[in-house]
């Protein structure tokens, strides 16, 4: 009996993190705009979602925190990654409402973002909220979704998973498949 017990219990916990990760804005979604204090390389600056449109299609990325293990994985991945995001023309934005005061050292760090692509600070999460992408388990910070926005604003394609290792596959997969998307190297 007690083993049925803990099976039930580690299905309610799984249960609230899939909950979560499917709350995803959905594709044909007008993006809700935003601007926010973000860093690239450890240097800050204001991450502005409509100039960046501009310049191609974004991919914005929520993640929990800096310097957790699953977020870490993540944001390396991104920056491996960062040469076939840059070759279909598409900026690349971790956002994050968890440890604010350590994402100037996240976004510089060689095993993390290593200088490639920014990440901004979402104090409160409210840009979170607005993407739907809040983790149940501890409100105040971003859950695990990434989207692709296109260049009219709208959502072009939605992942939300806990495990960090799809987001970029998912990503790119999507990229390559709007319209006029230019065919990587």
């Amino acid at each position: 009996m007690k083993s049925l017990t803990a099976l039930a219990a580690a299905a309610i916990a799984l249960a609230a993190f899939s909950t979560s990760s499917q709350a995803e804005l959905k594709v044909g979604a007008k993006a809700p705009e935003f601007s926010l204090p973000a860093w690239l390389a450890g240097n800050p600056f204001t991450f502005d979602l409509d100039a960046a449109l501009k310049k191609g299609p974004v991919v914005v990325y929520f993640f929990p925190a800096p310097h957790t293990s699953g977020c870490n994985v993540e944001a390396h991945l991104f920056s491996e990654a960062i040469d076939q995001f840059k070759a279909l023309d598409a900026t690349v934005i971790g956002v994050t409402a968890g440890n604010l005061d350590q994402i100037a050292d996240f976004s510089k760090e060689t095993d993390h973002c290593s200088g490639k692509f920014a990440v901004a600070a979402d104090k409160g999460a409210v840009t979170a909220k607005e993407y739907d992408s809040i983790l149940t388990m501890k409100p105040d910070w971003s859950n695990r979704t990434s989207y692709l926005i296109d260049q009219s604003g709208k959502i072009a394609a939605a992942y939300s998973a806990m495990s960090p290792k799809e987001h970029v596959s998912e990503m790119l997969a999507a990229l390559k498949a709007l319209p006029h998307a230019k065919t990587a190297q």
